[in-house]
């Protein structure tokens, strides 16, 4: 009984122990949570204003210590810029291009130590958790190079009266919702991000890290995460998707994964505007080495290797645009639109993997539309860059092109792109593999209104320099047994219909079936020296070059097919005149025929 009575007793002695400590622990609690949010918010603040420069202001409305937990919860967070203080930079030339602000409902901070803070003046906290934050960036381009300011200390510098380090274990913004304003163009461009989520690890901010360039924002690493981007361009013509991107700054890595621009329906589309039609659709993009705090400051596109697999890239040249001879369409050239962009463009290496390329043509003049396709491409772009410094050490960008031309004959290309060049100079060489040509009709047919009805191509090879006026170079067109048939317009069955004397004629008289023309004979080649008109785009130019020496090759030179037209419309006219006079004397017989009839009519008569 006794023993009994000293374990009841020891119990109690023990739940009043327990009891008192947690007594304790909600006092304090209480009273560190009274006392506690007021001085931390002032650390706060102060802590933001000197590390912006009094730029922008913390607040929150109130904060929870869980002192067991180690946990803090700030309610209704807020970082906003002083818009006077912007405003005065701005006539300085001081102020930053990128603005923003911030609204958090609830922010939980777990793995504090609040007395560290406190009489250390270290912030240390494990992990730090934003729920469904609202961010506002606005993006303005009032410098294109790190302003100098007067006050030359890091943040840890101007933070370390109040604070002597910060570490942060772990950061998470889960459904961040983002708007973006873009006032670098003619208008305001305007992007809202729902689907987003930002994570950093390992912030710390002290003396030692303090001007470690290998950490962003004194992030060890900053990873963004975006999907199912979508919009609609400013001039309402394209359509965009993103299904993901991410970025990561300790990599340095940015990857976009199913990017999409698809153009409005092509009836509306071409009744908007004259501009070519572009559908694009890319599985996935890789950038290496990407410099994104560049980007982020001035819009500068600076990464050492792009690489994008899977895809097509289509153009639909605009049968609507107008072909004013005094419109230069030297813009169309690759290299002169490079330099004509806004954008600071410095990128080493491009790699381009299992793309297909497909560029199509209303004939007006055959009713049909024609499409040149490429199919399975592969190639490789070195130096393609608009940057000035870059210009002056490498003013050459070359491009190693790799593709099935038709999805049939193997072609390699090589380009030379001067960039710096006022003439817009550039080279191109390269050959084509074998291929029946009788596949070449689905160009042929619509843009030529010629169908090859017999012909095997062995190899075409072509080098040529051009510029902006003028395109020289040598081809050798090979093949063996080339029979062609012309054709002429049948809009009553939406296709085409056969010009029999004139094919006769062609492959009688005019074509060349073979080259060589004998079986060990040295193959024709043939000189080019094509006058580029100003209204013509680069890929049309391109093609026209080529053709300029691949007529000739197969006897469809100007002179004889000038010389040719002219034997046909004599040949059409002297035709037209037998029938004339066949017709003529045919009436006449009819015409003495009905004279008999009608002096024997009047005789009987008589």
């Amino acid at each position: 009984m006794a023993r009994k009575i000293v374990i009841k007793k020891h119990h109690k002695i023990g739940a009043g122990v327990v009891v008192g400590l947690a007594a304790v622990v909600l006092i304090l609690a209480f009273l560190v949570n009274h006392y506690w949010s007021p001085i931390l918010a002032k650390k706060v603040r102060s802590v933001v204003l000197e590390s912006s420069d009094s730029l922008y202001r913390a607040d929150f409305s109130s904060a929870e210590l869980h002192v067991l937990r180690g946990q803090i919860i700030f309610y209704n967070i807020t970082l906003l810029p002083d818009t006077a203080v912007y405003n005065r930079r701005v006539k300085q030339h001081l102020a930053p291009n990128n603005l923003v602000s911030l609204h958090v409902k609830r922010l939980i901070l777990d793995h504090i130590h609040p007395f560290t803070l406190y009489f250390k003046h270290r912030l240390d906290i494990g992990q730090i958790i934003l729920s469904a934050p609202e961010l506002d960036d606005s993006y303005q381009l009032n410098h294109t190079k790190d302003t100098v300011i007067k006050d030359h200390r890091t943040v840890w510098q101007k933070m370390s009266k109040s604070l002597h380090s910060v570490h942060i274990g772990q950061i998470f913004l889960n459904d961040v919702q983002l708007r973006y304003k873009d006032y670098s163009g003619n208008k305001v461009a305007i992007s809202e991000l729902k689907e987003m989520n930002l994570s950093a690890s390992d912030l710390l901010i002290d003396s030692a890290t303090q001007t470690d360039r290998s950490r962003l924002l004194y992030c060890k690493d900053i990873v963004a995460e975006l999907n199912n981007y979508k919009g609609t361009s400013p001039s309402g013509l394209y359509n965009y998707k993103i299904n993901h991107l991410k970025l990561s700054t300790l990599t340095s890595r940015l990857d976009i994964e199913g990017l999409r621009l698809s153009p409005i329906n092509k009836d509306k589309f071409f009744y908007k505007t004259t501009k070519d039609r572009f559908d694009v659709y890319l599985d996935s993009v890789q950038l290496n080495h990407f410099d994104y705090l560049s980007y982020h400051k001035y819009r500068t596109v600076n990464t050492s290797c792009v690489i994008i697999k899977k895809g097509r890239f289509s153009l639909f040249n605009n049968p609507n645009k107008s072909n004013k001879p005094g419109v230069d369409k030297l813009k169309s050239f690759p290299h002169v639109a490079l330099s004509k962009l806004t954008t600071d463009i410095r990128i080493d290496t491009l790699l381009v993997r299992h793309l297909d390329v497909a560029y199509s043509e209303y004939n007006k003049k055959s009713y049909q539309t024609g499409t040149i396709s490429f199919n399975n491409t592969h190639g490789r772009f070195l130096n393609v860059t608009n940057n000035k410094a870059a210009l002056f050490k490498n003013n050459i960008c070359t491009v190693q092109l790799n593709t099935l031309f038709l999805n049939k004959g193997e072609l390699n290309v090589s380009f030379n792109f001067d960039l710096t060049a006022k003439d817009a100079a550039y080279s191109y060489k390269g050959s084509l593999g074998p291929m029946d040509l009788e596949d070449i009709n689905p160009a042929t047919m619509p843009f030529a209104m010629v169908k090859i009805t017999s012909g095997t191509e062995k190899r075409l090879d072509f080098d040529i320099h051009a510029n902006s006026t003028i395109n020289k170079g040598k081809l050798t067109l090979l093949y063996n047994n080339l029979k062609v048939k012309l054709l002429a317009p049948d809009t009553n069955l939406d296709g085409f219909k056969g010009k029999l004397i004139e094919s006769l004629y062609a492959n009688i008289f005019i074509l060349k079936h073979d080259n060589p023309d004998k079986e060990g004979e040295t193959p024709r080649s043939f000189t080019i020296n094509y006058v580029r008109p100003k209204e013509s785009p680069f890929f049309k130019t391109v093609w026209n070059t080529l053709l300029a020496g691949i007529k000739p090759s197969a006897g469809l030179d100007d002179k004889k097919m000038q010389a040719t037209q002219a034997q046909l419309t004599e040949h059409q006219l002297n035709k037209q005149n037998r029938l004339k006079k066949r017709a003529e004397r045919k009436q006449r017989r009819a015409e003495k025929k009905r004279q008999k009839e009608l002096e024997k009519a009047q005789k009987q008569g008589n």
